[in-house]
């Protein structure tokens, strides 16, 4: 079952499958309420020893998103993050969707580096085409000549290059996550073009439409850097 429902569409009951019903920065997408009940109903600890989030207070789950630290409070159903010496509610659409899809199905701690595949050898790989291809172009806009760039925006996010392509990073968006992405210059003969693999096990707690959030998410994350 899909994860998301685009406000003002669909009763908070209800959800789609269209990817396309919401801009590509999760504009008017909502998580339905069910989610976040049967996350809230969830063993804190046990998620803890399978994420590596820890805990901070009654309600919320801290950790690290690339290069900065959130907060997901499991009772208000919201992001949080740290400004001016509190903690308050922040809108990410894209973020929270993945986020509570990933804590609402992880069960054990995954593997990684183990079977590294992309995304259209995942099992909902037929899902990644059309309206709901990757948002990767404003990646190959920005840094189709400029790989050193590329790789100081991974670093700047905590990311690890890699010996792969002619540029590539690693990059953490949850402890136990990894997405990783790739860049070809291009030539005379080729076009630059962009790769994005991910450790198979995501497959097991984030449905295609939740991958498809968090590879967004992070691609909008390497932009801005």
């Amino acid at each position: 079952m899909r994860a998301y429902i685009a406000e003002g569409d669909m009763s908070p009951e209800q959800t789609t499958d269209a990817a396309n019903d919401y801009a590509g920065d999760g504009s008017h997408l909502d998580v339905d309420r069910i989610y976040w009940q049967e996350l809230a109903g969830r063993d804190r600890l046990a998620l803890c020893n399978w994420t590596f989030f820890e805990p901070k207070d009654e309600a919320s789950l801290q950790f690290p998103f690339l290069n900065e630290i959130l907060r997901i409070d499991l009772e208000r159903g919201c992001l949080l993050r740290h400004v001016e010496g509190d903690w308050g509610a922040v809108s990410d659409p894209l973020l929270t969707l993945a986020t509570v899809m990933y804590l609402k199905n992880v069960n054990a701690v995954y593997p990684m580096e183990k079977d590294i595949v992309g995304i259209k050898d995942l099992k909902e790989g037929h899902f990644f085409v059309g309206p709901h291809a990757l948002r990767t172009d404003p990646l190959l806009d920005k840094y189709a000549h400029d790989m050193e760039g590329f790789v100081a925006a991974g670093k700047a996010l905590n990311g690890s290059p890699l010996e792969m392509a002619d540029a590539a990073i690693r990059l953490l968006p949850y402890p136990r996550v990894a997405i990783y992405f790739l860049l070809w210059a291009g030539d005379d003969e080729f076009q630059p073009r962009i790769q994005v693999l991910l450790d198979r096990p995501v497959e097991k707690v984030m449905a295609a439409d939740a991958i498809w959030a968090l590879i967004n998410r992070v691609a909008e994350a390497i932009c801005q850097a």
